[in-house]
């Protein structure tokens, strides 16, 4: 049985059900893979994913979703579009703080461009202006290659990621990699509801106070939209010169991740 770890943040969120009633501390992990580290590093891949969810929405309720009859976005957000040269610009204008539908508070502007569709794929260019997601801020851009149609007649977004997110405490996180988006359920039901999405790929952070993290998904992440954490994949770690695992359960929706550091196995509990 796993020890147990509590965090003040919400993490990655899984579904491993322990039931073991001893603690550990900060000492007990190995020093690249402390608590303290956790909840940073959880904080920006939450952010991150959940930020890139968000574009995918806007532009799938913009262009693909015509039945839409719930909307992800609320009335104080401003989308506005235009056209220029075959070239498609969208700016959702948040102002200076706007609650979603799913809860999240977004401040500032993201700024989507992309032309016309190439064999069922197009690129969009993403930016961030001045943008906050629950008031952490993220700043930078890049691409997004969006598949109408994938493999298994999905759709699919791969992001590659290069964006940096500002705590509220002045630490900053750069986030490099790639997230393969692949939504499975929900497509064209008309509300955001009923949305899942499996998530791969990689990951490379660096912390101003010190410390780097990489990722990489080994079993696919499984995101619902009726749930605001993975409720099921697995991801090995490596920080600094320590490794681990992460998995993320049997798909139950709850508030535990169990890592895995040199064969010992802690339950983290995983707080808001």
């Amino acid at each position: 049985m796993g020890t147990i770890v509590t965090l003040s943040v919400s993490m990655f969120l899984t579904s491993c059900s322990k039931d073991d009633d001893s603690t550990v501390t900060e000492d007990t992990l190995t020093s690249e893979l402390t608590a303290e580290q956790s909840k940073m590093t959880a904080e920006a891949e939450q952010a991150s994913d959940e930020v890139f969810d968000l574009l995918d929405m806007a532009y799938a309720e913009q262009e693909e979703d015509a039945n839409r009859n719930a909307s992800l976005f609320t009335s104080c957000v401003s989308i506005t579009l235009s056209y220029e040269n075959g070239t498609t610009f969208i700016t959702l204008d948040f102002g200076l703080g706007c609650e979603l539908n799913n809860g999240a508070i977004v401040s500032g502007i993201v700024n989507l461009s992309y032309g016309p569709i190439v064999a069922g794929t197009r690129t969009i260019t993403y930016t961030f202006d001045d943008f906050t997601y629950n008031n952490k801020g993220v700043a930078g851009g890049g691409t997004i290659y969006r598949q109408r149609n994938n493999a298994n007649g999905n759709p699919q977004s791969t992001v590659n990621k290069a964006i940096e997110i500002t705590f509220q405490n002045g630490v900053v996180a750069d986030v490099n990699g790639t997230r393969v988006a692949e939504w499975i359920e929900g497509v064209g039901s008309g509300t955001w509801l009923d949305n899942v999405v499996l998530v791969t790929g990689d990951r490379d952070i660096e912390f101003s106070s010190g410390f780097t993290h990489s990722a990489l998904v080994t079993e696919a992440l499984r995101r619902e939209a009726i749930c605001p954490y993975f409720v099921s994949g697995t991801i090995e770690i490596t920080r600094n010169n320590g490794e681990g695992t992460l998995d993320f359960g049997d798909g139950t929706c709850d508030n535990q991740a169990l890592l895995t550091v040199n064969g010992q196995e802690i339950v983290i509990i995983l707080g808001n």
